[in-house]
């Protein structure tokens, strides 16, 4: 009896299965395009940027009066290094906590200001298939195997719904990406 409810079970997912319309979209690549996410980019590289300089500010300072402490401590009294020993440490602890507050504050800031994108981006993605009777649909970054003649890709028409430009694609946005790098790090060498 169970064999036979296993048989049946088994040909009713085959049915099922078979009588669904699969589809697949780039779900990265629509949100890494979006125009959305260059705003979002720009916004975190901004405040990479100041936690950069805030954290190189306070190296140097930490530099400075370790610098200071070295050439002077011989000529200290006691009250006096240890007070300057103390000073080195506090700035060490700033430096340690500003670390570790700060890359968590980024993350939070990338998470809240592409969560959004990814909701419009999913919407979009979503609508598309009711709309064109997907019953499945999958993202092929995680798909392990699919055969191209039998899923319809929704990834065209998403692109359209997004308005990510038919001439932008992940390789041009990381020649962007790129260029934009080498030209905030030649503006830091002048």
């Amino acid at each position: 009896m169970k064999k036979i409810f296993v048989i049946a079970l088994a040909a009713f997912a085959t049915f099922t299965l078979s009588a669904q319309t699969i589809g697949k979209v780039n779900f990265n690549e629509l949100v890494m395009l979006m125009p959305e996410m260059d705003t979002a980019r720009e916004a975190i590289n901004a405040s990479q940027k100041e936690a950069e300089e805030t954290y190189s500010a306070m190296v140097e300072e930490y530099q400075g009066k370790m610098s200071q402490y070295q050439q002077k401590q011989a000529s200290w009294t006691a009250a006096i290094r240890e007070s300057k020993e103390r000073e080195l440490m506090e700035i060490q602890n700033r430096i340690q906590e500003f670390q570790q507050s700060i890359s968590q504050e980024l993350q939070q800031q990338q998470n809240q200001l592409t969560a959004p994108i990814q909701e419009k981006a999913a919407k979009a993605v979503n609508d598309i298939a009711k709309a064109k009777g997907i019953t499945v649909l999958f993202d092929v970054s995680q798909a392990l195997y699919f055969d191209e003649s039998k899923v319809i890709d929704l990834t065209a028409d998403a692109r359209k719904a997004l308005n990510i430009p038919a001439d932008r694609t992940l390789e041009s946005l990381q020649a962007e990406l790129q260029a934009q790098a080498q030209a905030a790090q030649a503006t830091q060498t002048k």
